[in-house]
């Protein structure tokens, strides 16, 4: 039994098993996870329904649960910033900025193969995926 609100097994065991420069693909419900992920990359699926689970509410766990060195989102076709980015903002901190990426550009960096895995999320807003780089611990 874990004390800490991330519970999620698959999740967790995906988590460990990254370092220092690993991405972390959370992807709204529109993505195409078969095609716009590293191949061989493992999915974990928590898209319940339309707009359960929220890439933020992932996002709120991880910011808690891993250090985290840089976090890309994806710009929409036509500009504009969705409003979900002040919610991430929000999460994130002021030390940690949202770097935007453009719609393929996203693509392509979530095929490097430094792409440890994806979350399959319900999110149904438009422009939700984040792509975040894991950061270091600190020795004590």
């Amino acid at each position: 039994m874990l004390r800490y609100p991330l519970i999620h097994p698959p999740l967790l065991a995906a988590l460990a098993a990254t370092g220092h420069g690993s991405r972390v693909l959370l992807a709204d419900a529109n993505y195409a996870h078969a095609t716009n992920v590293r191949a061989g990359a493992p999915v974990i699926h928590l898209n319940l329904r339309p707009g359960l689970v929220r890439v933020d509410d992932i996002l709120e766990l991880l910011v808690g649960a891993v250090p985290l060195e840089a976090v890309h989102a994806m710009r929409p076709d036509e500009g504009g910033e969705p409003g979900v980015w002040a919610r991430y903002r929000d999460l994130l901190g002021p030390d940690l900025p949202l770097q935007v990426l453009p719609r393929f550009g996203f693509y392509e960096a979530a095929k490097e193969p430094d792409v440890a895995f994806a979350v399959a999320t319900g999110d149904d807003r438009l422009y939700a995926n984040l792509l975040l780089t894991v950061g270091y611990v600190v020795p004590a």
